[in-house]
């Protein structure tokens, strides 16, 4: 399992093809901010969720099965409990990397996957990994001058 720097590093500068299972159209969503920001970063994020035919402009397929081509990273926006059949239809289509996101932890899952030649990465994020590792941390909130630890002039205080 990869947990170490380089290993992160290494995955997400080879692989620029994302399958997002489970990414929702729903901009609030955790899987939604990630694959836009994947996007932005020049990333091909494919949606994987039989609920949309598109997402953020992207057409969404049922199933990895139906990818029409060849898959990087398998990113798992899943319950634990869904992740052997991922990795079972990540095997099959030939990915390279299955990515389980915060909170999915999956022992058995990674074993299978691994035995098949699969690198693994388990309870990261990939959108938080990119930006720790290749200094996106200032997209949307952090260091963006919004949030601030220096007091308020005495000014602001007088216009309330």
């Amino acid at each position: 399992m990869i947990d170490d720097v380089a290993g992160l590093r290494r995955v997400l500068l080879k692989h620029r093809t994302i399958a997002m299972v489970g990414l929702s159209a729903q901009w609030y969503r955790p899987s939604h901010f990630a694959a836009k920001y994947m996007l932005d970063h020049g990333y091909s994020v494919i949606p994987v969720n039989p609920a949309y035919r598109e997402v953020l402009g992207q057409a969404s397929y049922p199933a990895l099965r139906e990818v029409p081509v060849p898959v990087g990273i398998v990113d798992c926006f899943r319950r634990a409990e869904e992740i052997p059949a991922i990795v079972e239809e990540a095997i099959a289509v030939g990915a390279k990397v299955l990515w389980l996101q915060l909170g999915v932890i999956n022992l058995e899952a990674v074993r299978r996957a691994e035995a098949a030649g699969l690198e693994v990465v388990m309870d990261r994020c990939v959108k938080i990994e990119h930006a720790r590792l290749f200094g996106g941390l200032n997209w949307f909130g952090v260091n963006t001058g919004i949030v601030s630890s220096k007091r308020p002039s005495c000014h602001a205080f007088a216009a309330r």
